[in-house]
């Protein structure tokens, strides 16, 4: 039990900080309320109110464009990237040659996903 006592301070305090923080937000944040802030945030396309006909699942009305799905699929990317390169950066020498070889693999593979979100036009800011 001792071996937990300090991981369960740490979740205690993060907890308290979380609330707290939600909370003083709460209290002290402005409370100026306008049309714009209360409508829901749709990805800058406005809301069709018709339907088009294609199926059940396009009841919103309009579809979004594939750059949303470019964007989202690059912020994978690299998190991905970065998850899997700072270990093996950090332990580069204690893996030789093995952990070489299966970097190179992995930087290939992701190498692939680069291509194809460059060749779709993700990487090009309009």
């Amino acid at each position: 039990m001792n071996a937990q006592i300090p991981t369960l301070v740490l979740g205690a305090i993060a907890t308290a900080f979380a609330l707290g923080t939600v909370a003083l937000a709460a209290l002290v944040g402005p409370k100026r309320h306008n049309r714009a802030k209360l409508e829901a945030y749709e990805c800058g396309i406005e809301p069709s109110p018709h339907a088009v006909a294609g199926g059940p699942g396009n009841a919103a009305g309009q579809r979004f464009p594939v750059k949303y799905y470019l964007t989202a699929m690059l912020f994978i990317i690299f998190d991905i990237e970065i998850v899997f390169l700072y270990p093996w950066a950090v332990h580069f020498d204690a893996l030789g040659v093995f952990g070489l070889a299966a970097m190179a693999l992995f930087i290939v593979n992701v190498s692939v996903a680069y291509a194809y979100e460059w060749r779709r036009g993700g990487l090009s800011w309009d």
